[in-house]
């Protein structure tokens, strides 16, 4: 044998500590207890998931029936165990595994391995927030759904979801999906409950038998952070018994009234300094209390001025746009010759149905004859602004209402409550994660619903490690006091962990003659290392 075949070189990079977060929070012990292990399959049902995991945080686009070629050139035996070869990924055994998986109960797995990162790494509860998504799928999913199905529900199925076409987010509504519920705490953004639904479902109709299933399920005492598809008379009376912050629809009269006329309050100078520092400067504010649906609720009506700024920008570009369109209707209408007065009438209810902020106004129907003699009627018209409907605009710009039924000895600050919602981009992110291009899958093509409903599981896992390790650096730089270069070289305490993943590029395996070691592993590394659980040290020292 010569020199060069004693030597084997495996990459290593950012997996070891992808690995290391799968094995401080304990995942493939808690899927071997569930699952079982098989003392005659070569690799255990755990360890299945972990290489699914750690594939769909290398950041590399490829579809599951590649990831046997995933792994060719990383080092597997130190990543999954020292006896696991490639040829044991094969596609076979993991659509095995994820059918394992959805028939044990991918919820109930979830909530396990939730509740082990909040008890291990102490995760603050305050504040859940619940959002929604879509997922666009390519395939044909042919299931008849069963007549006998009842309208309600449970919230969490004992039936595969139902691929169909709906509100889609990805602005594709050629194609069908699925929804995917979440639920994050603020404290990181650490995903708490994920639940798949059908494609045409509705955020109203769902939302809260999702947080009833979610706080019998995770039994804390957390405010529970929503949009406005909570806030309806049902959903209310559902969660009257948990803590919530929502946002008021505009649909409803109560909160139309209350924008159109009530006058938020001026900031006083001594509360200046203290909403600069909580970088609230540009919102003021003023409270009701309301009760709605039977609720007893403080109503925090907010003006943003960004916002506000924006929203009158928008509407004189929709008054400009209005404008032109409604001298083209003018002219339109003019020059048309009818044959009977409703029917000119008529003509003119439908253009101006077309408008908003403007109409046109009849003046005068005259009676007269057409070349052939015929009796015919023309319309003289003007162009008027709809004051009203301007000002009503005008004096909604930048405002919002939030709710929240914790009044009285349980009362918020108002601070609180609008930085409380404004973190509600917790979920927003999980989203934009799941749905990066560099991420496992973007579209799915499954041959089964049941196949869908597991892989977003898989996904939410990533999302949770991906979030976990990011809150534990960040945490942990904060302690030290100590930052890291971020991509343009500057000093920072809350680096991405992609930012990470990518600092770990280039950290090999190697084999010399037998001997094993890790190279390329540098000061700045070791340091990084050193932030990071130590599970994943063990990776690389």
């Amino acid at each position: 044998m010569s020199y060069l075949e004693e030597i084997q070189v495996k990459n290593l990079d950012h997996l070891g500590i992808v690995a290391g977060l799968i094995d401080e929070i304990g995942i493939v012990k808690i899927i071997n207890n569930k699952l079982g292990i098989d003392v005659r399959e070569k690799i255990s049902a755990g360890t299945v998931v972990k290489s699914i995991l750690i594939n769909g945080l290398g950041f590399v686009s490829r579809p599951l029936y590649l990831f046997s070629q995933f792994f060719q050139d990383k080092a597997i035996e130190k990543l999954l165990g020292e006896r696991i070869k490639t040829d044991y990924l094969n596609d076979d055994k993991i659509g095995r595994v994820m059918d394992e998986l959805y028939k044990y109960g991918l919820n109930d797995i979830f909530i396990e391995v939730v509740l082990e990162v909040i008890k291990k790494f102490k995760i603050d509860l305050k504040y859940s927030h619940l959002d929604s998504t879509s997922f666009h799928l390519d395939g044909e999913y042919k299931r008849e759904e069963d007549k006998e199905k009842q309208e309600e529900e449970k919230i969490i199925k004992e039936r595969p979801i139902f691929i169909k076409k709906g509100y889609s987010r990805d602005h594709r509504p050629d194609l069908k999906q699925c929804v995917l519920d979440l639920i994050t705490s603020q404290d990181g953004d650490i995903p708490l409950f994920v639940r798949v639904g059908d494609g045409n479902e509705s955020d109203k109709a769902v939302f809260g038998k999702v947080l009833v299933e979610f706080k019998k399920q995770i039994k804390f005492d957390s405010i529970m952070v929503c949009d406005s598809a909570l806030y309806g008379q049902e959903n209310l009376q559902l969660i009257q018994h948990l803590k919530w912050i929502t946002r008021v629809p505009m649909t409803i009269k109560k909160a139309k009234e209350l924008v159109q006329n009530i006058e938020v309050e001026e900031v006083k100078d001594e509360d200046k300094e203290k909403r600069s520092d909580l970088n609230l400067e540009s919102y003021t504010w003023k409270e009701e209390i309301v009760t709605y649906g039977g609720i007893k609720q403080t109503w925090l009506i907010v003006l943003s001025e960004k916002r506000q700024k924006s929203d009158l920008e928008k509407l004189e570009k929709q008054l400009s746009q209005e404008e032109k369109k409604s001298q083209k209707f003018l002219k339109e209408i003019q020059s048309e010759e009818f044959e009977h007065p409703q029917a000119a009438r008529y003509k003119l209810k439908a253009i101006n149905k077309k408008l908003k902020l403007l109409e046109i106004k009849e003046v005068e129907l005259i009676e007269t004859y057409s070349k052939k003699k015929e009796k015919i009627y023309k319309m003289i018209s003007l162009i008027i602004k709809k004051d009203e409907e301007i000002s009503r605009k005008t004096k909604e710009a930048g405002k919002f209402i939030l709710a929240t039924n914790l009044v009285e000895e349980n009362k918020l600050e108002a601070s609180e409550i609008l930085i409380t919602y404004k973190n509600q981009q917790s979920t927003e992110r999980g989203f934009r994660f799941l749905k990066d291009p560099l991420f496992f899958t973007d579209s799915f093509f499954v041959e089964k619903p049941e196949r869908i409903e597991t892989i977003l599981f898989l996904m939410s896992l990533c999302l949770l490690i991906y979030n976990l390790g990011q809150r534990e650096l960040r945490n942990c730089l904060k302690r030290v006091k100590k930052g890291i270069n971020n991509q343009v070289g500057k000093v920072t305490l809350r680096p991405t962990l992609r930012w990470i993943f990518q600092c770990f590029q280039g950290i090999h395996y190697v084999i010399l003659n037998g001997v094993k070691q890790i190279v390329n592993l540098t000061e700045e590394r070791r340091f990084i290392l050193s932030l990071l659980p130590a599970s994943c040290q063990r990776y690389y020292l």
